[in-house]
C-alpha cells in the first residue's frame, strides 16, 4: 500500500521563513522544515496498480514554471475542530489551472474526485483541542507574513509515511514545469 500526494517542494529558504512561525500555540505540533510542501492533490493509500497508474497520469499533465508566493496565515477548522494553521499563498490562476490538471488527470484513472475546493496554502502546524484564544492571536500577530516569490519547476509525487514524528515524505517521481 501507498499513500500518496501530489505537491511542491518549498526551498529552502522559504522553509526557513516557515519555521520562523513556529511557536506561539501550546500544543501545536509545528512542522519541520523538510515537511513543507503545497500540496496540489491528495491521493491516499492505493495499491501498486494505482500507484502506477497515478504516475503515468501525472506524467502527462505539464505546465509551465510557476512564479509563487507565500501570504499571510489562517487555520482551518474552528474551536475544538481546528486542526491546522497555514501559510497562504498569493493568488495564482496558472497554479490552480495545473492543480485541475492534475485532479482530472487522476479521476481519469479511477480516482475519486477530490470533494474540497483547492486553497494553496502550506501546513506550518496540526492542532488537537486548540486554545482558540491562543490560535487568533497567533493569526494576528503573523497576519502580515509574506515570502518573497520562488520559482517551482516542478512538483512531485510523494509517499507519506505516517511516524511517531510526524510523516515522512519521500519523492517518489518528478515531473517538470517548463520555465
Amino acid at each position: 500500500m501507498y499513500r500518496l500526494f501530489a505537491g511542491i517542494d518549498v526551498p529552502d529558504s522559504i522553509a526557513q521563513q516557515l519555521l520562523g512561525l513556529c511557536g506561539g500555540v501550546p500544543g501545536a505540533r509545528w512542522r519541520r522544515p523538510d515537511q513543507f510542501h503545497l500540496t496540489l492533490r491528495f491521493i491516499g493509500n492505493v495499491d501498486g496498480g494505482t500507484f502506477d497508474d497515478a504516475r503515468y497520469a501525472l506524467a502527462r499533465v505539464g505546465g509551465a514554471a510557476l512564479d509563487l508566493q507565500l501570504n499571510g496565515v489562517g487555520n482551518f477548522g474552528e474551536g475544538r475542530r481546528a486542526r491546522a494553521i497555514w501559510a497562504g499563498l498569493v493568488e495564482n490562476q496558472a497554479l490552480v489551472a495545473i492543480q485541475a490538471r492534475i485532479e482530472s488527470a487522476l479521476v481519469r484513472v479511477g480516482l475519486d474526485p477530490e470533494p474540497r475546493k483547492f486553497k494553496p496554502h502550506v501546513t506550518v502546524a496540526w492542532l488537537k483541542n486548540p486554545d482558540m484564544d491562543r490560535v487568533r492571536g497567533f493569526l494576528a500577530h503573523n497576519a502580515m507574513f509574506r515570502t518573497e516569490p520562488f520559482r517551482a519547476d516542478a512538483f512531485h509525487l510523494y509517499s507519506s509515511q505516517l511516524s511517531h514524528n510526524g510523516s515522512i515524505y519521500r519523492i517518489e517521481e518528478s515531473y517538470d514545469l517548463s520555465a
